[in-house]
Parts: structure tokens; C-alpha cells; sequence
């Protein structure tokens, strides 16, 4: 009797990027994807003009991001099969330009200079594994805060960036109240009503459970933009050129100067800073999309440091300041990504963007400021695991909770939040709930509390 054999077709795609073992598709992954760069291809257009004003090349800064962008991106596919999109951090670039260089008075090649050595410093510690003890050393009350707290962020980026809200003086009848931090932004007419009108139309994708929904919103509401004058249509014919030349910035390193006190102080400052930040958005976005393990850990932690740690040391020879994780990558885990074929899609958006500049720099961010409002709902359902009976948990929660979005900074939320557990922990007698390792970090919290 002959026996049959039944072979079974496995796709490249399921063997590289273990598909079914996620519980996810090829379409699903795809679309979560490009949901994920449209909600960060800002960056795009806003890392060269803040870069620029260094004097550094503006076409090779728009070269610069997006090839760092694409480096990192990759690693984080295939090494890691994460779902996380990589490019040059807000902020990093913001203390690049605006402090370092506009203010302390150093060159632009000494800045990207001190980047450089600060990637070099990240492989060294992610190969020794110095970040994912950090990581996994943190409390699961602070993580789940996190993705709270980076859920607020987020959403607060979406109604600050399409002008929901607006920060500064504003009119009260006959007079000017200063002071307020934040107010309701013009909503009759511009950015704001399209961000409104953008915010129900996804709002009910979703709730409709459309496939796509957060894609489809953005798309939808940057149609519905162009009557209203908000979406900007590209001049001319010519949709499809060739990227700018990366030449004036390319490899552009100053050694001499950076053995000094004050450059000692900028690099732990870039350390910090990027530590933090690239430990909150993968802590945040992981524990959102339930991929944290049994001890609430982030899987695959090691591998998705290195990436940033590539992406950073890579970029900083393109041109570029600190690379690092995006929160951003919540939208795509929203839409259904948990594996690296999302990460790839992203940087394949990323390549296209280089020679279709204009179609993507005509999306407004009134259009993408729907799905970080709603992705940052999406974020707050780990609240509910929070243990708010027991204060000693309760409130470095709330504090990492609040601070990210009062601060603007998520950097920031988690050092108050960290240092509040462990001083807190100390006090009521509860030293067996701080791991040996947050003494270490709360101790380097200080250094650059004094330091800044």
C-alpha cells in the first residue's frame, strides 16, 4: 500500500516572520504597517526643518531621516520581528538643534559627532545586556502606567498638532488670560474642524470594526481637507523625483573638541534621554498589545535595543540626530501588528516617501491627529490592571501617568514615576518590591537632575 505525503506551502513570510504563530496576516501586518508611517511621516518634513536650523543642508536632512529611518526600521523586522518603526526622536533633535549648537555654541558636526558616540555606547550596553536589565528591572505597576501615560501622550500630540488645543494667551471677552497652559484651539474653521470631522469619521470606522479603520480615517480625512483648503496638493507635475543629495552631511564627524566636561554633560543627557524614551514606547506599546510575558517582560527586549542603538549610530553618520522607537508604532499595533512584516511595511513606505516626497508631505496633520487621539483610548486599557488600593503602587502609577503629557515628555513621567516607587517602597518598609538595579537607576535620575 502507498503511502501519500501531503506537503504543505509555508510563504516565505510565515517562515521569516512566524505569522500564525502571532495570530496575525499577511494583509493585516501590511495595513498596520503603513497605518504606522502615516502617523509618523511627519517626521519627514518636521526633523529637517528643525535640523536646518543649525545651518545643515535642508534637502539632505529630508535624505538623512528617511534612509535612518528605513536602516533601523529593517533591523527592527528581521532581527527583532517587532512591531516598531524607528526614525530621528522628537526631542533628541529639538536639544540637538536648539540647545547644543543654537545656544551652547558648538558645531553641528561636533553635535552629530556626540550622537555617533553615544550609538557606539548604546551597541556596547545592549550586547551586554546593560538596557534590558533596565528594562525588566522596572516595576509592572510603572509599565502598565506607561502605556497609560504614553496613551495620553500620544493623544495629546494629536490634539495639540492639528490645533484641538492650543497653548498660550488667549482672548476672554474684552480681555487676555496668560498663563493657561492649554485652551480649545479655532474649531470653526481650519485644521481643528478637520480634525473634528476626521475624529468621527474614524471614530465610527472603528466602531464599526472596518478593517483598516485608522488608515481609512487618514485617508478619508485628507480628501476631505483639500475643499476645505487644509490639505495642501502638490505644485506642479512632477510627483516622482529622485531623493536630495545626503553629500553635505554625509560622515561629517568633529573629534576635537568633544574632550570636555560640558560634552561629557550632553552625551549623558543624549543617553538619558533616548534610554528613556525608547523604553517607554516599547514598554507601552508591548503591554497595549499584550506581548509582555509571563514575569511582564518585553519580549525580544535585547534585539529591539539593538536596533535603536544601530538606527542611532547609523543616522548620526547619514546626518541625523538620535535615532529611536516611535510611539507612534501603537497605530499599527492597533490595527491588528505584531510581528516584523509591520516594521518592514513601514520602512517600505519609508523608501517610497524618498521619491514621492510630495504626495506624502501633503498629508496634513489634521488628518493623522484622529488616530493618535483615538490610538491614545486604545493605550488606557492597562489602567485597569493598576492596584490603586495599595498607594505605595497607586501613585508613581498616577505620576507616570500625568506627568508624560504635562511634561510633554516621556522621559520625564517615567523618571518621577520610578523614583516615587522606590522612594515610597523604602519608606513604608516595603524594600522587598525594589529590585537592586532601580537603586542604580534611581541614583543616575539624580546625577542628571543636578547635571541639566
Amino acid at each position: 500500500m502507498e503511502t501519500t505525503k501531503t506537503n504543505h506551502y509555508v510563504s516565505p513570510l510565515e517562515k521569516v516572520f512566524k505569522l500564525k504563530e502571532h495570530g496575525t496576516n499577511v494583509k493585516t501586518e501590511i495595513t498596520a504597517g503603513i497605518t504606522t508611517f502615516m502617523t509618523m511621516a511627519y517626521i519627514l518634513v518636521v526633523n529637517p526643518s528643525i535640523l536646518s536650523a543649525t545651518g545643515m543642508d535642508l534637502g539632505a536632512l529630508f535624505t538623512a531621516t528617511a534612509l535612518s529611518a528605513i536602516v533601523a526600521t529593517l533591523v527592527m523586522a528581521f532581527y527583532a520581528n517587532l512591531p516598531y518603526a524607528l526614525a530621528p526622536g522628537m526631542g533628541p533633535n529639538a536639544f540637538f538643534a536648539f540647545t547644543v549648537v543654537l545656544s551652547m555654541g558648538h558645531s553641528w558636526q561636533t553635535a552629530l559627532t556626540v550622537v555617533f558616540l553615544q550609538g557606539m555606547l548604546f551597541l556596547m550596553l545592549t550586547f551586554l545586556n546593560v538596557r534590558e536589565a533596565i528594562i525588566n528591572a522596572i516595576p509592572l505597576t510603572v509599565k502598565k502606567a506607561m502605556s497609560v501615560g504614553i496613551g495620553l501622550f500620544i493623544a495629546f500630540l494629536g490634539l495639540y498638532n492639528s490645533g484641538i488645543v492650543v497653548t498660550g494667551m488667549f482672548h476672554v471677552g474684552d480681555g487676555i488670560l496668560d498663563g493657561v497652559p492649554v485652551a480649545i484651539g479655532e474649531l470653526a474653521s481650519g485644521s481643528g474642524l478637520l480634525a473634528l470631522i476626521g475624529l468621527i469619521v474614524t471614530g465610527l470606522l472603528v466602531t464599526k470594526k472596518v478593517k483598516g479603520a485608522l488608515l481609512l480615517g487618514i485617508l478619508i480625512t485628507t480628501f476631505i481637507g483639500i475643499p476645505m483648503g487644509v490639505t495642501q496638493l502638490p505644485q506642479g507635475l512632477t510627483l516622482i523625483s529622485a531623493p536630495p543629495s545626503i553629500k553635505p552631511i554625509l560622515f561629517q564627524f568633529d573629534f576635537s573638541s568633544i574632550f570636555s566636561l560640558e560634552i561629557l554633560i550632553v552625551l549623558f543627557i543624549f543617553l538619558f534621554v533616548d534610554m528613556f524614551n525608547t523604553v517607554g514606547a516599547l514598554v507601552g506599546v508591548a503591554t497595549k498589545a499584550d506581548m509582555l510575558d509571563e514575569d511582564g517582560n518585553v519580549p525580544k527586549a535585547k534585539e529591539a535595543l539593538f536596533a535603536d542603538a544601530v538606527g542611532t549610530t547609523v543616522g548620526a553618520i547619514f546626518g541625523t540626530s538620535t535615532v529611536t522607537t516611535f510611539v507612534e508604532s501603537a497605530a499599527g499595533v492597533a490595527e491588528g501588528g505584531r510581528t516584523g512584516l509591520t516594521a518592514l511595511s513601514t520602512a517600505f513606505m519609508f523608501i517610497v516617501a524618498l521619491f514621492l516626497s510630495p504626495l506624502f508631505i501633503m498629508i496634513p496633520s489634521a488628518a493623522t491627529a484622529p488616530v493618535l487621539i483615538l490610538v491614545g483610548l486604545f493605550m488606557m486599557s492597562p489602567i485597569k490592571e493598576i492596584n490603586f488600593d495599595d498607594y505605595t503602587e497607586a501613585i508613581p502609577a498616577f505620576l507616570t501617568i500625568i506627568m508624560m503629557p504635562l511634561t510633554y515628555s516621556i522621559s520625564e513621567g517615567i523618571i518621577l514615576g520610578m523614583m516615587s516607587y522606590v522612594l515610597l517602597k523604602l519608606l513604608s518598609g516595603k524594600r522587598k518590591d525594589v529590585s537592586p538595579i532601580m537603586y542604580i537607576i534611581v541614583f543616575l535620575f539624580i546625577i542628571k537632575i543636578m547635571v541639566e
